[in-house]
């Protein structure tokens, strides 16, 4: 016989959807201010997904995505067994590598190093410093570094010639290609994130340092096993959306300091979408290689949060 839901549970689930309703209706302006971020989800990202359908056909713009033949998986084939994709893939891993190996520890460092500083008013003068590069573009930071290390006139190219006596062309040299990515990036981002550490940093008790300096903690242990633990869980939820983004290492960046003598060691996936895409016309096929760019991310995310829970962290969700 089927059985039949006891009357108390139906009567907490109505009571459970009025007191959602009744909370929206006493809340009403926050979703109203919602709303504009909502509209801008929905028309720039949720809308445009349904251009992924043309990855798995042979997509002719004069007869649009209803017109084009469907070709299935063959996209994805043929750029598996591409040459370029190991090349790419190599390329893409060594950067997003290089980027968690030092820049997604530079915040936290100097984070703590601020916060060990007695005169705030020091604290915020050389957060704000630090923090000014993150508002300038990429293609204002390329042009600074061409300036530095042009190799015609460059201050730093004629610095290190006039110590070592060798002229060395660190804007085209593959070799020299992911060293001047990654100090970039340092300098780009360090100061903004910085800012999270130090929210993060803003809610420590702050007698569990006056205990710790009672019981004869030196400086280093207090960091160690007070503030670090303090920010783990923010370190570990930026390490995730780090992760994420593991194969995204930023178009702007690679394809300004990209040229024909570092193309080998330069080429990722998302400068090799735009010049398939956009520079040749395999709309399709490039396609194909942000998708699969994009569940790349996706899986990634999803395995780092697990494993952040089998650690006992929260993760992002």
């Amino acid at each position: 016989m089927e059985q039949v839901a006891p009357k108390s549970e139906g009567k907490k689930k109505v009571n459970k959807r009025k007191d959602v309703f009744k909370y929206i209706k006493k809340n009403k302006w926050l979703y109203v201010l919602l709303i504009p971020g909502l509209l801008y989800f929905l028309i720039f990202k949720i809308a445009p997904m349904f251009g992924i359908v043309i990855a798995f056909q042979d997509y002719v713009p004069s007869a649009g995505i209803t017109g084009s033949k469907w070709v299935g998986t063959s996209n994805f084939t043929d750029f598996f067994s591409n040459p370029d994709f190991f090349r790419i893939m190599k390329n893409t891993l060594l950067i997003a590598f290089l980027n968690i190996l030092f820049a997604f520890p530079a915040p936290i460092i100097v984070a703590l190093m601020l916060n060990e500083l007695r005169q705030k008013i020091y604290q915020k003068v050389v957060q704000t410093f630090i923090y000014v590069p993150h508002f300038l573009s990429w293609t204002i930071i390329v042009s600074i570094w061409f300036i530095l290390f042009s190799v015609d006139g460059g201050a730093i190219t004629s610095l290190v010639e006039a110590i070592t006596g060798n002229k060395i062309d660190f804007l085209s040299n593959p070799a020299w290609f992911r060293p001047m990515i990654i100090l970039q990036s340092v300098w780009k981002g360090t100061g903004w994130g910085t800012i999270i550490y130090l929210a993060a940093l803003s809610s420590v008790d702050q007698e569990q340092y006056e205990a710790a300096i009672m019981d004869g903690a030196g400086r280093f242990a207090r960091v160690w096993h007070i503030t670090l633990p303090a920010i783990r869980s923010t370190i570990i939820i930026m390490l995730i959306m780090q992760v994420g983004s593991i194969l995204n290492t930023g178009f702007d960046q690679i394809y300004l300091m990209t040229n024909q003598l570092n193309r080998s060691v330069a080429d990722v996936f998302d400068t090799y979408v735009y010049m398939m895409g956009i520079t040749n016309g395999a709309y399709s096929f490039s396609t194909a290689v942000g998708l699969f760019k994009s569940v790349v991310g996706i899986i990634l995310v999803l395995s780092t949060n697990r494993l952040a829970k089998v650690f006992g962290e929260s993760g992002l969700y």
